[in-house]
C-alpha cells in the first residue's frame, strides 16, 4: 500500500507463518513438490488390479479413477475396466456409455474383441477405459448359461493385452458392490486385489466373507491372486473413530496397508459431475495430493513376487 492509497509507507505487510492454514499450505506446497520431483518407476509387466469391496459407498470407483488418472499422470499406460452396472467409472473417466454404446458387456456376454470397445480418456494421453452401460446390470443372469463363465474376462482381457501395439502398465477393474460373478470375473481375470476400506464405523464388516472368497477364487480358479494393497478412504483427522479405525486395519493388515490415507474432500466428491477425476479437476487439492502419493507408494512396491 502507498501513501497515495492513503496507507502508511512504512507499514510492511506480514505473513504469520505459525497459523493453522499458513501450516496447511506450507505442507501442501511440500507434498506437492515432493511429487513433482519423484519419477515413478513403471512395471516390466502389466499388473492387473481388481478393485473390491462387497460393503457400498466405500470409495472402489472413486479410488480406481483416480489412481488410474494419477499413474496416466505420471507417465503410465493405464486402462480402466468399468464392470459396475452403474457406470460411474465411465461416466469420470469422460468416455460415452449411454445404452447403445459397445461396452464391457458385449466383451464378456457376445465374445467382442475388448479392442473394438476400448475408448481414449480425454483425462490423459495415456488412459483408456471399457465403459459399463445398463446392459450389464442382466449380465450375471446371462453368465449362469455361458460356457467357462468365470473365465471371460480373462480370456478377453488377455487376448487384448496380448496383441496390444503399445503395452499396458496397469490395469484396473472397478467393481460392483456384490461377490455375484461379474466379481469373479473380476477376481479370475487379475493378480492383485485392492480393497478400499472406510474410516468409519463398521469399516471391518464383511471384510473376512470378502477376504474368504479371495481364498476360495485363488484355490480354484486364480492361483496368482492376492490381496496386495489396501488404501484407507474418507478419513477424517478430527474425529477419534476414524484414527481408531486407522489403527485395527493396520494392526491387523501391515503389510498391505498403504502408508496413504484419502481424507474426505469436497473436491474428491465434486469431480465427477464434471466427467472428471480429481487428479485433472484440482491437481493440488489435499485429496489430489493423497491419491497422487498413494499412486506413487502402488508403483514403488511393485508386483508382489
Amino acid at each position: 500500500m502507498t501513501q497515495a492509497d492513503g496507507g502508511n509507507a512504512d507499514s510492511t505487510t506480514t505473513f504469520d507463518a505459525s497459523t493453522p492454514l499458513a501450516r496447511e499450505l506450507a505442507e501442501i506446497t511440500r507434498r506437492r513438490q515432493a511429487l513433482a520431483s519423484e519419477k515413478l518407476p513403471l512395471p516390466d509387466r502389466t499388473r492387473v488390479f481388481t478393485v473390491a469391496n462387497q460393503k457400498g459407498g466405500v470409495g472402489k470407483t472413486t479410488t480406481t479413477v483416480n489412481l488410474a488418472a494419477a499413474l496416466a499422470r505420471a507417465g503410465a499406460r493405464v486402462l480402466v475396466i468399468d464392470l459396475d452396472p452403474q457406470g460411474n467409472a465411465s461416466t469420470a473417466l469422460g468416455v460415452e456409455h449411454r445404452s447403445e454404446t459397445v461396452s464391457v458387456y458385449d466383451v464378456i456376454i457376445n465374445d467382442e474383441p475388448m479392442a473394438a470397445v476400448v475408448q481414449k480418456s480425454p483425462e490423459f494421453d495415456d488412459l483408456y477405459c471399457v465403459p459399463a452401460t445398463i446392459h450389464l446390470a442382466g449380465a450375471e443372469i446371462e453368465l449362469v448359461s455361458l460356457v467357462a463363465r468365470e473365465q471371460r474376462l480373462r480370456t478377453a482381457l488377455e487376448s487384448f493385452l496380448s496383441e496390444s501395439p503399445d503395452p499396458f502398465h496397469y490395469v484396473f477393474i472397478d467393481c460392483p458392490p456384490s461377490l455375484g460373478l461379474l466379481t469373479i470375473n473380476a477376481f479370475v481375470a487379475a493378480q492383485e486385489v485392492l480393497i478400499p476400506i472406510q474410516c468409519e464405523y463398521y469399516a471391518l464388516e464383511g471384510l473376512s466373507q470378502l477376504l474368504n472368497n479371495i481364498q476360495l477364487i485363488e484355490r480354484h480358479l486364480n492361483p496368482r491372486l492376492s490381496v496386495s494393497t489396501i488404501l484407507l478412504t474418507m478419513y477424517d483427522s478430527r474425529t477419534n473413530l476414524a484414527n481408531q479405525v486407522v489403527q485395527d486395519v493396520r494392526d491387523h493388515f501391515p503389510e498391505q496397508v498403504l502408508d496413504t490415507v484419502i481424507p474426505r474432500s469436497v473436491r474428491i466428491s465434486e469431480a465427477p459431475s464434471y466427467g472428471q477425476s480429481v487428479i485433472s479437476y484440482d491437481a493440488n487439492s489435499p485429496g489430489s495430493l493423497s491419491y497422487l502419493e498413494a499412486a506413487a507408494e502402488i508403483a514403488r512396491r511393485g508386483a508382489p513376487q
